[in-house]
C-alpha cells in the first residue's frame, strides 16, 4: 500500500533575523492588518502610517540596547528537533503514512499562507502546530483562518491544527520540572521570600465601549492556565516560591486588558517584602521581543534585590518529544478520518446512480 504523504508545519509569529527598517515595514504592515484591525477599526490609508512608525519606533529602541530576535532561528531549531523526533518514530501510523516537517510565520517569509498554498498541491494532509500554548483569534486563530481561505470546504478533511495544548498534564508536568531545574537554588536559599511571575501574553477584556469584545480572546483559558500551573508548581515537593503571580503583557489599543501585568506582580511582590524574584514566560514557547526583551527588561528595573530570568521552553529536547507526540496523534486522526471519508465515497456515488 503506497503511503500518503503529510506535512507538519511549525507555525509561529516571526520576527525579522536582520533588523533594517526594509525588513521591519512589510512584517509590521502584516501584524496590523491581521491582528491590530481585529480589535480596533482601521481606516486602509492609516494602516501603513501606524505600521511604518510602530517599525521606526522598535528599530530606533532595539538598535539602541542592541536587541535582535531569536524567534525564527529558535523556531527553526525545535522544527529540526521535531523532524528527527518524527523520523525516529516506531509509530504504527508511520506504516501508513511519511511527514515531512516545515517551518512557516505568520508575519515573516515563509508566510504560513503561501506554504499552505504549495502544500495544498503536494500532499495528501497538512498538520498544522501553532506554536503559542493559549488559542485565541490572535494566535491559532490567525492559522485556522489562513487554512481556511486556502482549503476552503476541504479543510477538515485534509488539515488538523494543534490545539488546547494548555490544557495538557504533560505539558504542566513539562513545565514544571524545566522550572525547577534551572532555578538558581544557591542564592534563592539565601532570600528571605521568592516569588514566580508566569508571563504569558495579555488579552483584550472589554472594547472600547466596555462590551465583551467581537472576536474569541482565550481569557477563560489564559486564566484557567495559570491556576493550573500555579497549583502544580505550589504542589510540587522541589518547590521554592513563597507566592505565584500572572504577569500579563499587554498591548493599548482596543479597549482594556487584563488586569494581572508584569508590572503588578513585581510591584505587590516588592510591596509585600519578596528579596527574590524569578520569572518565567510560560505563555510562549520561544522567546521574543516581548519576552526576552520588554519582559526581561521590566524584570531587571524592578527594585526586588535578587532577580532571575528562565527563558522560555526554547529548544529544549523533552518539549520536542512532547509535541512530536502530540503531532503523531494527529497523523494518526487525519489518516483515520481520510479512511473514513475514502469508505463512503464509493456509497454516496451508488445511491446518486440508483
Amino acid at each position: 500500500m503506497k503511503k500518503k504523504k503529510y506535512a507538519v508545519v511549525i507555525a509561529t509569529y516571526g520576527e525579522v533575523e536582520k533588523l533594517t527598517l526594509r525588513n521591519l515595514w512589510p512584517s509590521s504592515r502584516r501584524i496590523v492588518k491581521v491582528i491590530t484591525r481585529q480589535i480596533v477599526k482601521v481606516p486602509k490609508l492609516l494602516i501603513y502610517f501606524i505600521a511604518d512608525y510602530r517599525s521606526t519606533r522598535h528599530y530606533i529602541d532595539w538598535r539602541l540596547h542592541n536587541y535582535e530576535s531569536t524567534l525564527v532561528s529558535t523556531n527553526r531549531i525545535q522544527t529540526g528537533l521535531v523532524a528527527s523526533r518524527l523520523r525516529q518514530s516506531e509509530h504504527p501510523v508511520f506504516s501508513r503514512v511519511e511527514a515531512d516537517v516545515v517551518e512557516a510565520y505568520f508575519f515573516v517569509p515563509p508566510y504560513l499562507e503561501e506554504t499552505l498554498q504549495h502544500l495544498e498541491k503536494e500532499y495528501d494532509g497538512v498538520i498544522v502546530v501553532p506554536m503559542i500554548p493559549v488559542e485565541s483569534a490572535f494566535s491559532c486563530g490567525v492559522a485556522c483562518q489562513m487554512v481556511s481561505d486556502v482549503y476552503g470546504d476541504h479543510r477538515f478533511e485534509n488539515v488538523r491544527v494543534l490545539n488546547k495544548l494548555w490544557q495538557d498534564p504533560e505539558l504542566h508536568r513539562l513545565y514544571t520540572d524545566y522550572l525547577f531545574q534551572r532555578v538558581d537554588r544557591g542564592y534563592i536559599q539565601k532570600c528571605s521570600k521568592t516569588g514566580l511571575v508566569l508571563v504569558i501574553h495579555g488579552t483584550l477584556v472589554r472594547d472600547r465601549a466596555g462590551n465583551p469584545p467581537k472576536v474569541f480572546t482565550g481569557l477563560d483559558e489564559t486564566s484557567a492556565f495559570f491556576h493550573f500551573m500555579k497549583e502544580r508548581i505550589m504542589g510540587d515537593k522541589r518547590n521554592v516560591f513563597d507566592g505565584v503571580k500572572q504577569g500579563c503583557m499587554n498591548h493599548s489599543a482596543g479597549g482594556e486588558w487584563t488586569s494581572d501585568t508584569i508590572e503588578k506582580a513585581l510591584d505587590e511582590f516588592h510591596e509585600e517584602g519578596y528579596d527574590s524574584v524569578v520569572m518565567f514566560p510560560y505563555g510562549f514557547f520561544a522567546d521574543n521581543s516581548e519576552t526576552e526583551y520588554e519582559a526581561q527588561t521590566l524584570l531587571e528595573k524592578s527594585p526586588i534585590p535578587y532577580k532571575q530570568y528562565i527563558r522560555c521552553i526554547n529548544g529544549s529536547p523533552d518539549f520536542a518529544t512532547w509535541l512530536s507526540g502530540r503531532i503523531i496523534d494527529e497523523l494518526e486522526l487525519l489518516s483515520n478520518l481520510q479512511k473514513t471519508f475514502e469508505q463512503l465515497e464509493p456509497t454516496q456515488e451508488l445511491s446518486v446512480h440508483d
